[in-house]
């Protein structure tokens, strides 16, 4: 029988750990931390025509809005994404398993593929840990004024931009009007 002694060290020698080689847990408390200060700061000054914040209780899982800007065929959307934190955020650049900020709601666009699945330089090749949820919603919102054309996921829809720019963006509307709203 093993007893505790006054300094928590068991009777029989050794920490409570036992000696044992735990997995780290300091990038997940200090991507949580992370998190938890985005969150904040994204609440203090939410950018514009966004906004977002955890899903439930859990920080590495949230729901973002934008709302479609005015100007553009997207104008009066309510554009719903979900965004994935990796365990390690935002120290190294997101991988498949990365940051990942999928659409919810069906949009026409040539960076945005069938899955929603979003595809901005930002969050792939051009990861920085500098960057942060508030600057990667701008840059969502940055593809319904200016989509990347050199990046298309789907080229037809790319191609008609380029074209027929009036055809594209009464398509995008349609797609606006019908799963936007």
């Amino acid at each position: 029988m093993s007893t505790m002694n006054s300094g928590g060290m068991s009777a029989g020698g050794g920490s409570s750990r036992g000696g044992r080689s735990w997995p780290s847990t300091t990038s997940v408390s200090s991507s949580g931390k992370r998190i938890q200060k985005e969150m904040a700061d994204l609440n203090m000054d939410p950018p514009s025509d966004c906004s977002a914040g955890p899903k439930g209780d859990n920080l590495y899982h949230w729901v973002a809005t934008i709302i479609g800007p005015p100007g553009t065929p997207y104008q009066g959307g309510i554009f719903f994404l979900d965004i994935t934190f990796p365990s390690d955020y935002p120290f190294n650049p997101p991988k498949k398993s990365g940051l990942q900020v999928v659409f919810k709601t069906r949009i026409y666009h040539c960076n945005v593929d069938s899955t929603g699945t979003v595809s901005l330089d930002i969050l792939k090749d051009g990861w920085s840990p500098a960057l942060t949820i508030s600057k990667v919603l701008l840059a969502v919102r940055s593809i319904f004024t200016t989509p990347d054309q050199c990046n298309p996921v789907i080229p037809g829809i790319s191609r008609l931009y380029l074209a027929d720019r009036a055809k594209h963006d009464e398509l995008a509307a349609e797609w606006t009007l019908r799963f936007a709203r």
